[in-house]
């Protein structure tokens, strides 16, 4: 593997154009006809994830080994949907942390005039959700001061991510932190301009935001791997 090539690779001109152009024209015959360009973006790509996987090696452990595995499928699924277009315009990509005592995620949307970024909580299983929501109910000032992080609100701003309409089941809607504990997911989210996604420092940068992450990633892991008296359950 040469690590120089892999960690200097930038989102290239090309791949967007390609990206563009499949946006005017999402149909099976124009692919085709440019599958060339297609193939030459895509590896474009997998080389800008590999070179993002190496980098967040050094400072976590990825379950990811390479771009190749991690990016998804540009083609959409028509099987129940026959009238959507057949191809998906944009790049993405998600990164795992490795073992049952890292918990969180990455995410990557590549697309001219909507690339971002996306870490955090998708969707918690429901033995998660509640033990997260318990714990904000106990500990709802470290909640406050951990998303109150200056780098996390540098970068992201405040927590997202889809909510209840009302409190939770078994959640008293006057609680403290019922703002916080109607969350379903716990997500954040970084939007870039086209012209930084194509400039040579882009990956750096992403590598960069998505480590400012680990406050949290690293307060979430400890509560999922614990029970509330902080005894480990795994």
């Amino acid at each position: 593997m040469n690590i120089k090539k892999l960690i200097s690779t930038s989102i290239l001109p090309a791949t967007f154009a390609f990206l563009q152009a499949l946006e005017e024209n999402n149909n099976r015959p124009w692919f085709n006809a440019h599958k060339d360009e297609y193939l030459a973006a895509q590896a474009n790509v997998h080389a800008f994830v590999d070179g993002l996987i190496y980098h967040m090696n050094q400072h976590d452990r990825l379950d990811n080994t390479s771009g190749k595995g991690s990016v998804y499928r540009i083609y959409s699924d028509v099987r129940f949907h026959k009238e959507r277009p057949p191809y998906d315009p944009r790049f993405a990509f998600g990164l795992s942390r490795s073992t049952k005592f890292r918990r969180g995620g990455y995410y990557m949307h590549i697309k001219p005039g909507n690339t971002y970024l996306e870490c955090g909580f998708f969707g918690p299983n429901k033995e998660d959700l509640l033990r997260i929501r318990q714990d904000i109910a106990a500990n709802l000032d470290e909640w406050r001061a951990l998303l109150a992080d200056p780098g996390i609100l540098a970068d992201y701003g405040t927590m997202r991510g889809e909510k209840v309409l009302t409190a939770p089941r078994g959640f008293d809607k006057e609680e403290p932190g019922i703002d916080l504990i109607r969350h379903k997911r716990f997500t954040f989210r970084r939007d870039f301009e086209d012209h930084e996604v194509l400039s040579p420092g882009f990956m750096e940068e992403a590598d960069r935001i998505f480590q400012s992450i680990r406050p949290f990633f690293d307060y979430m892991s400890d509560v999922l791997t614990t029970n509330a008296n902080g005894e480990s359950i795994l």
